[in-house]
């Protein structure tokens, strides 16, 4: 089995890859159509929650990148910012799997295929940075 080590690196990576499917969004979500149909202030909230969310994505895909091995040694530091990595990604699959009807967009193969292998990608990050966090 791969080291705690081995796999933060390998979830790192996986965040920064995470954000090519989230390049998607904007257009299958048709933004371009349906924001400027908001109100000012709720279009730029949507924009600004979605800027944040993907910053703290490539945060967490750079620190586990860079520091993999100070994430695995398991300081207090170590477990807390695994903690959090582990939350975010547990609370966006519940979310995922409770919340957000996709089916609409859903409109092809690769689409399925897409949202399902993210469902996948939001249980792993889980599991891992949770192990990171509570684990022996």
């Amino acid at each position: 089995m791969p080291t705690l080590e081995t796999l933060i690196m390998i979830s790192g990576i996986i965040h920064l890859g995470t954000l090519l499917g989230s390049a998607q969004v904007p257009r299958e979500l048709r933004f371009s159509e349906d924001l400027p149909k908001l109100n000012p202030l709720l279009r730029h909230w949507v924009l600004v929650a979605g800027g944040y969310i993907v910053f703290n994505i490539i945060a967490f895909g750079v620190i586990s990148i860079v520091f993999h091995e100070e994430l695995a040694a398991r300081s207090v530091m170590a477990r807390v910012f695994c903690g959090y990595v582990s939350l975010f990604w547990a609370i966006r699959l519940v979310i995922q799997l409770f919340f957000f009807d996709a089916k609409p967009y859903l409109r092809n193969a690769f689409l399925k295929a897409g949202y399902h292998g993210l469902t996948l990608v939001f249980t792993w990050q889980t599991l891992v940075y949770g192990w990171g966090a509570v684990g022996n």
